[in-house]
């Protein structure tokens, strides 16, 4: 088995209110790789916040006193940018050194509840995370399906750090039409041992692939994944979350 990653070029800069379908759909026709059947479209979060307005001025935020006090144990930290992410978290889980790790509201634990300044077009906008990842996904996957005809996933990435190890990698924040878990319980290895505990997350070993042809200077913020062969059923991003009852670190 063999994957291609392909970029998915031409698609303009993203603003409120935009077609997302619609816009990916004209990228892919003026493209070199139509879809095909299982093919697996990978899209940054940020352009899909951006056409649903995620948008915040940070400059009309107030900051509270506690969202000050995180800032102030922090060099350079905008005490506003401090109140997004207490305003879109449900769980501080650590806050150290200025450094907040925050649940958001689907479940999902990162750095800053997922607020990104970086490439907004505008110094004084900040982009939150989709309020639904997983029905976005859906939105999109069932828009590209129709249109061309064929089982098109999706997959909305985000880049987030990892604990205990250096450097940011791509995650799937929603997904459709694929189960983004590979369960090999019940299997054996090449040694006919029988797997008790291994369930792949292979939608984020999807979108941390694609993620390495979307970089933040790159202008790709959509890849087209060919040659996946998913495992059976259907599933979302949220399947992803590890329940509290096995997670030993919250």
């Amino acid at each position: 088995m063999s994957i291609a990653l392909h970029p998915i070029e031409n698609i303009p800069l993203i603003e409120a209110g935009d077609d997302l379908g619609a816009i990916l759909i004209a990228a892919l026709e003026g493209g070199d790789h139509p879809p095909r059947d299982g093919d697996i479209v990978v899209l940054c979060q940020k352009i899909v916040s951006k056409a649903e307005g995620r948008s915040v001025k940070i400059s009309d935020v107030e900051p509270s006193p506690l969202a000050i006090q995180v800032a102030a144990s922090a060099d350079n930290k905008d005490p506003r940018i401090a109140e997004l992410v207490l305003r879109n978290s449900t769980r501080i889980v650590m806050m150290k050194h200025g450094h907040m790790i925050v649940e958001t509201g689907p479940g999902w634990v990162c750095a800053n509840a997922g607020i990104d300044a970086s490439n907004t077009g505008d110094d004084d906008i900040a982009l939150l995370l989709p309020e639904d990842p997983d029905a976005s996904a859906a939105r999109l996957a069932e828009s590209l399906s129709r249109h061309f005809g064929v089982a098109i996933a999706t997959i909305i990435s985000d880049t987030w750090g990892r604990p205990w190890r250096v450097g940011l990698v791509d995650f799937a924040i929603g997904v459709a039409g694929i189960n983004p878990l590979r369960d090999l319980r019940g299997g054996v290895d090449m040694d006919g041992r029988e797997l008790h505990h291994t369930v792949n997350a292979d939608a984020d070993a999807i979108t941390a692939a694609a993620g390495l042809l979307m970089g933040k200077d790159a202008g790709i913020p959509a890849v087209l994944v060919r040659g996946y062969s998913a495992p059976g059923g259907d599933g979302s991003g949220a399947d992803l979350i590890r329940d509290l009852d096995t997670d030993l670190f919250r």
